[in-house]
C-alpha cells in the first residue's frame, strides 16, 4: 500500500482516506496510482461489506495538483490521467471507476473542497454525504479542459443531462444545499464522516448477498435495458431467496436478534 491513500478495515467496513492534507488532497501521479491500487485491493477483501471514502484534513480533494496546470501553461506535458492501462481506461478513469465498480456500497464523506478531479472521485461513490461548508464544482473548463475521469458519464446520472451540461460548461461551484437539491449529494451532515460510517455499519449488518445483488441491479438501471434489469432482478432473487444468509436474515428479524452472516454464498 502507499501512504498517499490510507485504508483500514474494521467490522467489514473499509475506511479509505486520501492522505495529502497539506495539499488539500490534490491529485498527483502518486495519488492516481494509490486510488487505483487501494480500490483494486478491496475488490476481493474477505468479509468486506461497505467502504467509506474521505479525505484527511479539511478537504475531500481540491482537484488536480497545481503543478500540473503550471506545466500546461508553460507548454510542458503532464498527462498521468491519460496514460492507458491494459483495460483501455486512463489512469484518471481507473482512479474513479475502481470505486464505482466495487461489489459493495461506497459512501463518500465530503467536506471542504470537491473540485474538478476531486469531484469526479466523489462521483465514483454510490452515496455522498457533504458537510455544510463543502464547495463542489466541475472546474475543468476554467483550465481549458473537459472532465476526463469518467465525470461526463457519471455526473448526468445524478443530476440529469441539462444540469450536468450547465455545470460542465460554466465551471461554477455549488454549495452543500444546492448539491443536495440537484441530486449531486444525498444529504448535508455536520459530520459527514460519522454519518457515512453510521450508514456503512448498518449496511454491514444486512445480508451481504442482498446488498451486493442490489448494487448490481441498481447499476443496470443505467447501463442496461429495462428488460435486462428486470431479468437481473428475477435471477438475483432466485439466487438470494432461500440461501443460508437470507434464511438467517429472516430468522433474526423474527427472533429480534442480530443476524450472523457468512461470505461466499454466491448471490
Amino acid at each position: 500500500m502507499t501512504d498517499r491513500v490510507l485504508c483500514t478495515i474494521d467490522n467489514g467496513v473499509a475506511d479509505v482516506r486520501l492522505n495529502r492534507p497539506e495539499k488539500l488532497n490534490a491529485l498527483d501521479a502518486g495519488m492516481f496510482a494509490a486510488l487505483a491500487e487501494v480500490g483494486a485491493s478491496l475488490r476481493d477483501a474477505p468479509g468486506l461489506r461497505a467502504v467509506v471514502l474521505s479525505g484527511e484534513g479539511r478537504s475531500f480533494c481540491a482537484g488536480l495538483d497545481m503543478s500540473a496546470f503550471q506545466a500546461m501553461a508553460s507548454g510542458g506535458t503532464w498527462r498521468p490521467t491519460q496514460v492507458a492501462e491494459p483495460d483501455g481506461l486512463s489512469r484518471g478513469q481507473r482512479a474513479v471507476l475502481v470505486w464505482h465498480t466495487l461489489p459493495v456500497p461506497v459512501i463518500a464523506a465530503v467536506r471542504g473542497h470537491a473540485l474538478g478531479g476531486g469531484l469526479q472521485v466523489a462521483l465514483g461513490a454510490d452515496i455522498r454525504f457533504v458537510a455544510p461548508d463543502t464547495v463542489l464544482g466541475v472546474l475543468e473548463i476554467r483550465w481549458g479542459l473537459a472532465p476526463d475521469m469518467a465525470g461526463t458519464q457519471l455526473l448526468p446520472r445524478l443530476v440529469g443531462p441539462a444540469v450536468a451540461a450547465e455545470l460542465t460548461w460554466s465551471g461554477r461551484t455549488v454549495d452543500a444545499e444546492e448539491a443536495v437539491r440537484i441530486g449531486l449529494a444525498n444529504r448535508v451532515a455536520d459530520d459527514p464522516l460519522a454519518a457515512a460510517h453510521e450508514l456503512a455499519a448498518k449496511i454491514a449488518t444486512s445480508n451481504p448477498d442482498a446488498i451486493r445483488g442490489a448494487k448490481r441491479m441498481l447499476d443496470l438501471a443505467f447501463t442496461g435495458t429495462l428488460a435486462e434489469g428486470l431479468e437481473a432482478e428475477r435471477d438475483g432473487l432466485r439466487t438470494i431467496m432461500g440461501s443460508a444468509n437470507q434464511r438467517e436474515a429472516a430468522a433474526a428479524a423474527l427472533e429480534k436478534r442480530v443476524p450472523h452472516f457468512t461470505d461466499g454464498s454466491g448471490a
